[in-house]
């Protein structure tokens, strides 16, 4: 059994000992990435200082490339409380 990051349920993982070729049993994976697709994604990011008082965070290209984030376009960032950050992307963002 193999523990997955982010998920409480293990996956069983079946290798060969003679060419160590690993596949994942079918069952167990499905039920690991059904539970992963309930929580949201986090990806660890770094702020940086862009000039005096300013701070800024870059998107790493998978987040640009699956939102289809565009330069110079707008979005909307709200702070529900001290601990979250929600960005909303446009109306005319695709």
């Amino acid at each position: 059994m193999v523990a997955v990051h982010g998920a409480t349920q293990k996956v069983q993982s079946l290798q060969c000992q003679t060419c160590h070729y690993f596949a994942f049993e079918p069952i167990s994976s499905s039920k690991v990435v059904e539970e992963l697709r309930q929580h949201p994604l986090k990806i660890r990011h770094k702020i940086v200082k862009l000039s005096k008082d300013r701070l800024g965070i870059y998107f790493n290209s998978n987040i640009v490339r699956s939102l289809g984030l565009q330069k110079g376009e707008e979005v909307y960032l709200s702070i529900p409380n001290k601990k979250q950050l929600v960005m909303e992307l446009s109306e005319t963002s695709s």
